[in-house]
This record gives structure tokens, C-alpha cells and sequence, in this order.
């Protein structure tokens, strides 16, 4: 046995010490006579409904123990015991729950009877065992009845309550959001399941596949109902989850043998569900998942001549104390590393641990995406310069390709305003890299009250930004940085129930309104090629989207990579909030955009967090790499622009939107003082001078391009000591 096997082992017979009990250690009640003695069978307990008709009766049952979960809480504090013939009906389960407080009495594969109540608890059938009324009776065993995805019916699970099950079926992972916590997984027969309104239209088409997914999943449960466990037991090949070891959504399990209940995880925010458990099963073993998904081993080599990219950055803020809504404004929570426990001292402690850990795994996504131009989301809001996280970000970028090597669009110095991308704690920005591109025209943000509030009387999406940019051969392109409401909190107009959640119509009034006033030429450049990039909070059918594809615009990740494709997870479904939208013409200078599947898959237990985390957790579940850098996927766009023939013509200046700016009198400004200039000629971020233009790098095995280096470690004696939480 391999030292780490081992090790698991060991654990386990820690965790079920009665796994090793011998039919010894039963209490000396036990006769052979009364093995012999008539008794309730399980079946006739459990009936065909829902609950049993013998509530409050007290019998005597006799079976096999099929799985023991004995011991104080958080344990399930009893065991499964399955009649060993069956009644033959197959609506009605064969086994039965048997409550057997603090005792630790059984072993599985043991025969024994015991008496006590019938009862429900919690909408699981159970007998509470009288204490000194169990028998050993010898041994035997049942054979596992086999389960099948997805079931016929809401209620087809019932008849399989407590009973030893086989999954013959290869099942992917749809979900491993509860898998650190509590150490559960979510499974599907078809693969990890699709956002209803990924694929189809809001309304009753995608209602109908939200509850036809509901009869094809199933939560597999690593038995322990200690919440934030070490190790975690479920990860690919039978090995602990590790920053090497990962289990990513739609990787695979098959022949699966464990115990079929209806129970919670330890812990009420778990839930009560449908769990297979096939640790302390009789025949169970732990689960050994495949590597089905397999994580990808550098980006996708670029196939144009420049590279755009989009990237929700989770929460990138440099300090945890003082935050404001930009600049010297209202004072409002940190968000990011060090914000999620209580008291400054705690946070500031808990910040110095994870920011270092945040900004490496952020600089090791972006420095390999190999992307020229970059557009941020959920950057903390605090200006651009010296201080500011964008600043702190780029200077880190730099440290670990060469200075110079990025730049940002220093936004508020080019417009003569500060704060123009908002009041709330986090913006959308730019970065990108001067020897590749330069800006050109006017920088535009889009603050109306129209996009802002979306219709709604407070502010719901935060202000766009747009820019356009030249290549060194005098292609030029604009591109839009957007973050609209979430579906997580309700807007004015209540939730319509169609698949799209919470502030559609917030997020598709916001659309129209950016794709309108991207057609009145905001940068005074008088570019066709627009491209829309960012998280739209919106799946590929919703009206946020089609507001877009609609009016003659591209959906860039549906016609590259499929109806489909995914960059986020939530409630066990995948798809796209992370958008790439091109008008007609920049459509057809796009050569491929794609998701680069690096965050997504992965169990969130793998990012920079440290609370809820053993010390060991601490270490072993992280690396210093793109790997779980945040929830969402990077969108990646690969260009050959088309230089025009003429000199692009100025358009007009952007008109004002209607109606007030919730902060200013000017809706929309797309323009200021004369912005710094670098010797070239080119608008260059007031900050940092643009250092001359450079060749490109070609691009290294491996996904990197030439020059970037992982960002330096601290030496030994430099590394804070992780304490767990």
C-alpha cells in the first residue's frame, strides 16, 4: 500500500471505528432462540408512501446492516438495516433507518434484530432502538439494487430509501460547490447540466428542462457530516483533493455501491437530499473520479495577431480597511482577501495571509492568457494611480514579465473627472500592453441614467467603459467593458419566473442602451469594429444577449464553441455570463473566441482563501497559478484586424443620453483635458509613461509568451505562518 493510501486508510478506521467491530463486542443479550422469533420486516415499516403507517408503534425488525454510521454527532448516530429476502414489491423500500443514539453496536455484513418507535424524522422512515434490545443473529449480505438517472419521477427515490444501491452508470460531476464543506458532490447521467436559458429561450421551453434535470441528479456523500473536514476524500483517482490532485465539473465516476438516504450533510444549510453515502457501506469503497475533464496545460495559442481578453478578477482589492466608493467616496465594505471574518485586527491578520496569495494566482491568469488587451471586472473602485489596486495589479504584472510590459487606462486622467466609472466598491477597467497597442480617440463611459439604473429608480449596472485601440500597423478596433446587475438581489420588477432570475429587464434595457450609444461613436473615431466584452450577468438567451444578436451582432462564444459552452457554475448548472459580442463587421476579423476553462471546473475549496481551512488545507490545496483565480472563466479573443484603406473618419461627438446622470448633469462625457502623450504621439495613462513600441514576443511551450515568469516567492523566513480558521 502506497504510503498516502496508507494514510487514508488509517483515517478511515478512525472515522468508522465500527467498521472493525467483531460480532464479539454485541451486547450478551442476544440468544439463538430470538434470532428465531417472528419480527416486523422493513418493507411492511416503510409501506408505499411517503411516510410509514405505523407511526408510534413499537416493533421489533431484524436484517442487514448495510451501512453503520454510528457514534455522537456530527455522525448520523445509527445504522441502515435491510431485510435480507425483500418483500418483492418494488414501490416499497427494504429497509430501514434505525436510530441508535451515542451507541457504537454494529459492524456492516452483521445479521441483527432490534426493537424500538417508528417514526418519521425529518422525511426519513426510522426505528429508534431501545437501549439493550439488539441481537446479533450472525452474519450475511444483500445484493446492491441498482440506480438508474435519471429517475421516472419526483418520488421515485422513496422506494430505494435506506436501501444498498449500485450506480452502474458512468455519472459526471455536476457540482462541487459543497465539496470542502461538506464533502459532497452533485451527480448527472448526461454530463454537467446546461443552463436552462444557455440554450433556450426565457419561458416554459426552459422551465420544462430546469425540472427534467431536477429528476437526473444526485448528491454523492463522503458519509463523515463533519463540515470543513481533513482531508477532503473526494478528488480524482481515489486521492485526497489537492492543488494537484483537483476534481473538476464533468469529471466521472462509475459502479458506485453505497446507501440511498434522505439526510443532510451535519448541518441544516446543507439541506435534507437524496445521498448515496458508499463510505461505511456494506461492498462501498471510496470512490476513485476520472479524470474526464481534463485541466488544460497552457492557454489556447493564440490564432490571430492580437489577443483581447475579458477577465472577472473576483473582488481584486489591495487593502481590506478603508474602502470607498471611489476616490473620497462613501465609505462601503473591502471586499476580496481578508474581508470575510470580523474585527480589523482578524481581517487585517487574514488579509496579509491572502492578498499575496490573491495577486499571484490573478498575475499567473493574466501573464498566460498572452493577451494584448485586457478588460477587468470586479476590480476594487479606488482610481488608478499610486495606492490603487489597478496600479497595484499592474505593477505586479510587470515584476513578473518587465517593467513596462502593461500599462492601464488611467480613465478619470484622460476624461479630467474622477469617478467616472462609478460609486459602487468595485469597476470595470483596462490593461493592456504598449508595445502591442496604443490607445486612440476619446475614452467614453457610458453613466446615464438609462444604463445605470436600467429603469429602476437606484443604480443597478455599473458604468461601461469604451475605447479604441491601434495596432502597430494602424488597425484599430473598440472594445467595451460592461458589468451588469446580477441575479442574485431583486430590482424593481419582481422576478418573471422564466429562467432568467432576478433584474432582467434592469440587465436587458442596459444592453439596448449600450449598443445604442456604441453606434453614436463615442471615441470620436468613426470605427465599425466594435467588440462587447465583460460579464453581462446574462445567459446566451437571454434578452440581455439578444439585444445584442438581434440587431445584426455576433454572439462570438456561440459561433466559436457552441451552444454549450460555460464559464460559470451555479446550482449545479453550467453556461456563459462572461461575454464576447462583435457588430458585423468586427465579426469577421474575429479567428476564434473561446473560454480558457481554468476557474470554473475547479472546486472553489483550490483559490486564496484560508478560513474554514485546516493549516495543512492552507498548503496543500494551493498553488501559485491560474488555477480557481476566480469563479468565472476568461474569455479569450483572438484578432486580425483589417487596416483601412482611408484614414478612419471622425464621427460625431457622443451626444449626451437622455435624461439626468444619477451623479452629473453630463450623462455620457467622452472627453476632457488633453491627456499625457508619449513620444509617439499616443494617449498614455498619466501614470506611467508608454515606453516605445517593441516587436511581439513568440509565444513559449506551454502557453507563455516569452519574458513572463511566475511572480517570486517569498523565502522561507519571509512566509507568514498559516493558522487554520
Amino acid at each position: 500500500m502506497k504510503p498516502l493510501a496508507r494514510c487514508l486508510a488509517t483515517g478511515l478506521r478512525l472515522a468508522w471505528p465500527a467498521l472493525l467491530l467483531s460480532a464479539a463486542t454485541l451486547p450478551a443479550v442476544a440468544q439463538s432462540a430470538a434470532c428465531a422469533s417472528p419480527f416486523t420486516a422493513a418493507p411492511a415499516i416503510q409501506g408505499r408512501g411517503a411516510a410509514t403507517a405505523l407511526a408510534g408503534a413499537t416493533v421489533t425488525v431484524q436484517g442487514i446492516v448495510v451501512g453503520d454510521f454510528e457514534g455522537p454527532s456530527p455522525a448520523l448516530r445509527g445504522f441502515y438495516l435491510q431485510d435480507e429476502q425483500g418483500d418483492g414489491d418494488a414501490a416499497t423500500s427494504d429497509a430501514i433507518f434505525v436510530f441508535n443514539a451515542d451507541r457504537d453496536e454494529v459492524s456492516v455484513g452483521q445479521r441483527v434484530r432490534v426493537t424500538g418507535t417508528v417514526s418519521e424524522f425529518q422525511g426519513q422512515t426510522q426505528l429508534s432502538a431501545q437501549a439493550g434490545t439488539l441481537v446479533a443473529c450472525g452474519s450475511g449480505t444483500v445484493a446492491p439494487t441498482d440506480l438508474r438517472l435519471p429517475f421516472a419521477s419526483a418520488d421515485e427515490a422513496e422506494r430505494l430509501e435506506g436501501m444498498l444501491v449500485r450506480l452502474p452508470q458512468t455519472l459526471q460531476v455536476t457540482e462541487h460547490y459543497q465539496l470542502a464543506r461538506f464533502g459532497q458532490v452533485l451527480l448527472s447521467s448526461a454530463g454537467r447540466q446546461i443552463q436552462p436559458t444557455q440554450t433556450h429561450p426565457p419561458g416554459a421551453a426552459a422551465q420544462a428542462l430546469l425540472q427534467a434535470q431536477q429528476l437526473d441528479r444526485l448528491i454523492l456523500d463522503d458519509a463523515r457530516n463533519a463540515q470543513n473536514d481533513d482531508p477532503i476524500l473526494f478528488a480524482r483517482g481515489g486521492l485526497p483533493l489537492s492543488a494537484t490532485n483537483t476534481l473538476r465539473g464533468g469529471d466521472s465516476v462509475s459502479g458506485v455501491v453505497g446507501v440511498m438516504t434522505w439526510t443532510w450533510a451535519g448541518a441544516s444549510a446543507s439541506g435534507n437530499a437524496w445521498r448515496v453515502r458508499p463510505i461505511g457501506a456494506l461492498g462501498g469503497s471510496l470512490p476513485a473520479f476520472q479524470p474526464t475533464n481534463p485541466r488544460p496545460t497552457h492557454a489556447p495559442p493564440s490564432q490571430g495577431t492580437l489577443r483581447v481578453a475579458s477577465f472577472n478578477v473576483l473582488n481584486f482589492f489591495d487593502n481590506v480597511a478603508g474602502c470607498t466608493g471611489g476616490v473620497g467616496g462613501t465609505s462601503m465594505a473591502c471586499r476580496g482577501a481578508g474581508s470575510d471574518v470580523s474585527g480589523a485586527a482578524a481581517q487585517a491578520a487574514q488579509f496579509a495571509i491572502e492578498y499575496p496569495r490573491q495577486r499571484a494566482k490573478t498575475v499567473a491568469a493574466i501573464g498566460r492568457m498572452n493577451a494584448d488587451v485586457v478588460g477587468l471586472i470586479e476590480i476594487e473602485n479606488d482610481g488608478h494611480g499610486l495606492g490603487s489596486a489597478l496600479r497595484a495589479l499592474v505593477d505586479a504584472l510587470d515584476a513578473a514579465s518587465a517593467p513596462g510590459t502593461w500599462a492601464a487606462l488611467d480613465v478619470d486622467a484622460r476624461l479630467g473627472t474622477p469617478n467616472r466609472l462609478g460609486s459602487d466598491a468595485i469597476k470595470v477597467a483596462l490593461i493592456y500592453r504598449p508595445a502591442r497597442v496604443k490607445p486612440v480617440g476619446r475614452t467614453a463611459v457610458l453613466d446615464s441614467a438609462e444604463f445605470v439604473r436600467g429603469g429602476d429608480a437606484s443604480e443597478r449596472n455599473r458604468p461601461a467603459l469604451a475605447q479604441a485601440f491601434e495596432q502597430t500597423d494602424g488597425a484599430r478596433f473598440v472594445v467595451a467593458v460592461s458589468h451588469l446587475k446580477s441575479k442574485g438581489s431583486a430590482c424593481d420588477t419582481p422576478d418573471a419566473g422564466d429562467g432568467q432570475g432576478e433584474c432582467a429587464q434592469v440587465r436587458r434595457r442596459a444592453a439596448v442602451a449600450l449598443r445604442q450609444w456604441l453606434a453614436t461613436d463615442p471615441t470620436a473615431t468613426g470605427e465599425a469594429d466594435l467588440l462587447v466584452i465583460g460579464d453581462l450577468n446574462a445567459y446566451a438567451r437571454e434578452e440581455a444577449v439578444t439585444a445584442f444578436t438581434a440587431s445584426g451582432w455576433t454572439d462570438l462564444i456561440a459561433r466559436d464553441e457552441g451552444a454549450q459552452a460555460s464559464s460559470h457554475a451555479f446550482d449545479g448548472r453550467w453556461g456563459y455570463l462572461d461575454h464576447a459580442l462583435a457588430s458585423a463587421s468586427m465579426a469577421a476579423q474575429v479567428v476564434r473566441a473561446q473560454h480558457w476553462a481554468i476557474n470554473a471546473d475547479e472546486p472553489a475549496a483550490l483559490d486564496y482563501n484560508i478560513n474554514f481551512k485546516s493549516a495543512g488545507l492552507q498548503a496543500s490545496l494551493y498553488a501559485a497559478d491560474e488555477f480557481r483565480s476566480s469563479d468565472h472563466d476568461p474569455v479569450l479573443i483572438d484578432l486580425r484586424l483589417r487596416r483601412s484603406r482611408q484614414p478612419p473618419v471622425a464621427g460625431p461627438t457622443a451626444p449626451r443620453a437622455s435624461g439626468p446622470s444619477p451623479r452629473r448633469a453630463s450623462a455620457v462625457r467622452s472627453h476632457g483635458p488633453a491627456p499625457h502623450r508619449s513620444p509617439s504621439g499616443s494617449a498614455a495613462p498619466a501614470w506611467r509613461a508608454t515606453p516605445p513600441p517593441r516587436p511581439p514576443s513568440p509565444a513559449r511551450a506551454g502557453g507563455r509568451s516569452a519574458g513572463w515568469r511566475p511572480p517570486a516567492q517569498p523565502r522561507p523566513q519571509d512566509r507568514p505562518t498559516p493558522s487554520a480558521a
